[in-house]
């Protein structure tokens, strides 16, 4: 004699892939905020940070990314990111400046401030693999499943206007 399963309800709230990202998104930035509080960032300004520092490091040598290519790189919009780059260039960490060659674009840099704090930044990444408790090998296969969902969102028009 079979068991019967019961029918699993497409609404149920514990199987929303919509509601585990939400979650793990809260708790996630709930382990980063203790971890960046020491450096003066929230989460998003770390991000912008990353971002510059990951650029610094390219081939371009730290010239300047445009507010533009920040938030191309970010996923946001150039209204959700100016705050952040106000705020950091009042921490010192950033300059803005006008496009030489175009003057609707601003140009932001790393200070020497905001690229020594690199440096202490370095901590981050291994304190928030221990207190997630999980191992590498999961985190990176996580990463890549979110990427590719990622994509798959940005290629069904997910942040189109």
């Amino acid at each position: 004699m079979s068991t019967l399963t019961p029918e699993i309800d497409p609404l149920a709230l514990e199987h929303q892939v919509c509601f585990a990202l939400a979650v793990t998104n809260r708790a996630v930035l709930a382990v980063y905020r203790p971890l960046l509080e020491p450096l003066g960032l929230t989460h998003p300004q770390y991000l912008v940070m990353l971002a510059l520092w990951d650029h610094r490091r390219s081939e371009s040598g730290g010239a300047a990314l445009t507010v533009k290519q920040i938030a191309i790189s970010l996923q946001l919009d150039s209204a959700t990111l100016s705050p952040m780059l106000k705020r950091l260039e009042a921490l010192g960490l950033i300059t803005r400046t006008r496009n030489a060659t175009d003057e609707r674009a601003t140009d932001v840099e790393l200070t020497a401030d905001g690229a020594a704090l690199r440096t202490r930044a370095l901590d981050i990444p291994p304190a928030v693999v221990a207190r997630l408790g999980v191992d590498m090998p999961e985190l990176e296969e996580l990463h890549r499943v979110l990427t590719r969902i990622n994509a798959a969102a940005l290629a069904a028009g997910a942040l189109d206007a």
